[in-house]
This record gives structure tokens, C-alpha cells and sequence, in this order.
């Protein structure tokens, strides 16, 4: 027996000890694990501000291997789990496989689809968060060239990495965009000696400023563009404060406002889908402490007027995920 089936077993006995009944809601992460500073951690720092505001407990797990996740949805819905919060588009098989046997347990997938009337999904307006931020690169950059690096090579990865190009190039039409992935499996989302190494990559063809979408992978990416003098834009997670006057800032993904709102709600958490765009602070730009010197006045007047235009309509920014071409980036 495996320390994951042990462990899965061990929820189970004693969820079901203590009662189905208390329904106590379950967040499986994703590969890359809890604290990656980025998209998972978003997941966790909902479910504590949660617990902390409620003095409810919710089980909780991390994903180790691909061939885990069915299990872990079954096991959590046997024990009585309700609803079971799970991270990354690598969940909507299993939830819906797993779902129809459990019609009266609510699960929701955050950054997956699934369509069955027990399951929650929740979207993000990605492009729109990175749109700002890639303005925020071209006007920063000294250089007219700004680089991404995205994690696994995915549809929901280019939809950052276009909206980002897109941005740049509102504000510079002659700036240079490189764009790379980090990988092809889910093995890229936790690599950040892989993510350093395409940091150097693209300062070694002018970037000297790098946004990365990339969970854990991100890490790396962020600590090289400090340690090499160029600026780094993070992602999900506010992570200015993980290299203090080097990020410039972070594209907010409110993971954790979405997992909060889920939990706060309980079983009764409806099934409609979820779409936390610009408009709702789903996505942002960070602010703080941390870049307060690196983005002038003038640089954000310029990103809350875009803002407000993508929020009114006025400027479009492409999705990728609903028309897989990308003109910024020629993909």
C-alpha cells in the first residue's frame, strides 16, 4: 500500500467515524503542490481565510502523479465531502468520470470543464490580468524586448502568454515578444531549474523583463531575473514580495476569492458557471510595498485607463482558449 492510499484511507475512516453529515468540504491541489507561491497556494490561502473566519476544517491533499486523482475523488466523496474543490484543467476527466456516481456531492473545477449538474466551473479572464501586465513590461523595459515563460504547453498557458504580447505591444508596436514553455507534461509546472535556464535564455537575446506563468516552475524564473538585474512579473499570487524592488508586478488570478466563496457556501454552492473576469477583480495587477518604486504614476494611469475600456468593451483582448490563434505572438 502506497503513503497515498494510506492516507486516503485514513480520511475516509475518519471522515465517516465522525459523520458524513458534517459535510466538511475537501480541496484536492495540483501537481506542483501547495506551496508553489502561485495558482495552488491561491487555493490554500482561500481554504485557511475560510477555516480561520468559520473554525471549519476542510480535508485537503496533493496530487503526486497523475494516476491519483480519480482515487482521490472517490475516496473524498465516500467520506462525505462536500463540495470537493480541485485545482488545474488536469481534473476534469477524473470529476467526470467521478461525478455521476456521487449526484448528490458538489464538485467544482477551477480551471477545468466539465458538464454534469453536481459540478461547479470556475474561469478566469486570464488574457485580460496579463493584458495589463504586459503593458506594464513594454513600458518598463529598456530594451524593447519582454519575455514569457509559460509551464506545460497548453491551451490555458498561450491564453496568458497571447494576452501578455498583446498588451506589450498596445503600448511599444515595436517591441519584441519571446514567448517559451517550459514543458509538454505536468512535470513543467514544478521545474525551476528549467525555468531558470530560459530566464537566462531570453536575457541573453534582450529581455529584461520575463512574466511567469509557469506555478512552481515560476520560482526559478523570478529568483534568476533578480539575480541577473532584470525585472520579473509573477503570477496568481501576489509574489512581489519574494524579491522586493525586482518584481515588477504580479497578474492576480483570485484562486483563493474563488475557493473562499466555494467553501463559505458549502454543499449548497450553486452549479452555474462561474467567470471571474476584470470587471469582478478576478484578475488584476499587484500593488504594494514591494514595486511601489518600479511602476510610475504615469505607467498606471495608463493600465487603469485600459482597464476601464476592456471592463466598458472598448478594447478587446483575445482569448485564446475560445479562437486558438495568436496574432501577437504569431501562433
Amino acid at each position: 500500500m502506497t503513503l497515498m492510499q494510506k492516507f486516503l484511507g485514513a480520511v475516509a475512516a475518519t471522515a465517516l467515524s465522525a459523520g458524513a453529515a458534517l459535510a466538511e468540504p475537501a480541496l484536492i491541489f495540483d501537481l506542483g503542490g501547495k506551496f508553489d507561491k502561485s495558482f495552488n497556494e491561491a487555493a490554500y490561502a482561500g481554504a485557511e481565510r475560510w477555516a480561520k473566519e468559520t473554525g471549519g476544517k476542510y480535508f485537503e491533499i496533493e496530487m503526486q502523479s497523475e494516476a491519483q486523482r480519480e482515487q482521490a475523488l472517490r475516496r473524498f466523496a465516500e467520506a462525505g465531502a462536500n463540495p470537493i474543490v480541485t485545482t488545474g484543467f488536469g481534473m476534469s476527466a477524473p470529476i467526470e468520470a467521478v461525478a455521476p456516481d456521487y449526484p448528490d456531492t458538489k464538485f467544482v473545477t477551477i480551471d477545468g470543464w466539465v458538464e454534469a449538474p453536481n459540478v461547479l466551473v470556475v474561469g478566469f479572464t486570464e488574457h485580460e490580468g496579463s493584458y495589463l501586465v504586459g503593458m506594464l513590461a513594454a513600458m518598463a523595459s529598456k530594451t524593447n524586448t519582454v519575455g514569457f515563460i509559460g509551464g506545460m504547453d497548453i491551451p490555458l498557458i498561450r491564453k496568458f502568454a497571447c494576452g501578455y504580447a498583446q498588451g506589450a505591444l498596445a503600448v511599444n508596436p515595436d517591441a519584441k515578444v519571446i514567448s517559451n514553455m517550459t514543458g509538454t507534461t505536468p512535470a513543467a509546472w514544478n521545474d525551476p531549474v528549467k525555468g531558470s535556464e530560459l530566464t537566462k535564455a531570453q536575457i541573453s537575446q534582450g529581455a529584461d523583463v520575463v512574466y511567469a506563468a509557469a506555478g512552481g516552475t515560476g520560482v526559478g524564473v523570478l529568483q534568476t531575473a533578480a539575480d541577473e538585474g532584470i525585472l520579473s512579473i509573477g503570477v496568481d499570487s501576489n509574489q512581489n514580495h519574494l524579491h522586493p524592488g525586482k518584481v515588477l508586478t504580479s497578474m492576480l488570478k483570485r484562486v483563493d476569492v474563488a475557493v473562499y466563496n466555494i467553501m463559505k457556501a458549502g454543499p449548497d454552492v450553486s452549479t452555474d458557471y462561474q467567470l471571474l473576469d476584470l470587471a469582478a477583480d478576478g484578475v488584476g495587477y499587484a500593488m504594494d510595498e514591494n514595486n511601489a518604486d518600479l511602476i510610475t504614476p504615469e505607467m498606471q494611469e495608463a493600465v487603469e485607463a485600459a482597464k476601464a475600456k476592456i471592463i466598458s468593451g472598448e478594447i478587446k483582448v483575445h482569448d485564446y482558449s475560445s479562437d486558438d490563434t495568436c496574432e501577437a505572438l504569431k501562433f
